[in-house]
């Protein structure tokens, strides 16, 4: 749930209150009474990932790289091209 930051127009008081994106804009200053309240746009904040499940399956562990890099060298190479040798063409007019 995102935090709105208030001002109440009639006495300048200045507010943040954490609420559902959900429920109404308030309208009533928690301070003087008033239904002067607007509701600022802010920038926002930055995102922050808690928990087990973002590291690691985002960033993957040294002990999976050294894994795919060995099965890398244990996969057999495509088979090389072989030269064909070229005949020279023939004469007409044997």
């Amino acid at each position: 749930m995102p935090t709105y930051d208030y001002e109440c127009k009639a006495c300048n008081h200045e507010f943040e209150q954490f609420q559902s994106m959900k429920d109404d804009t308030l309208k009533r200053c928690p301070e003087c009474g008033k239904d002067r309240l607007i509701r600022l746009i802010g920038t926002g904040a930055g995102i922050i990932f808690k928990g087990s499940g973002f590291y690691e399956t985002d960033y993957r562990s040294s002990n999976y790289k050294k894994a795919a890099e060995k099965d890398k060298k244990t996969t057999t190479p495509a088979p090389k091209e072989t030269k064909s040798k070229k005949t020279p063409a023939k004469k007409d007019g044997n």
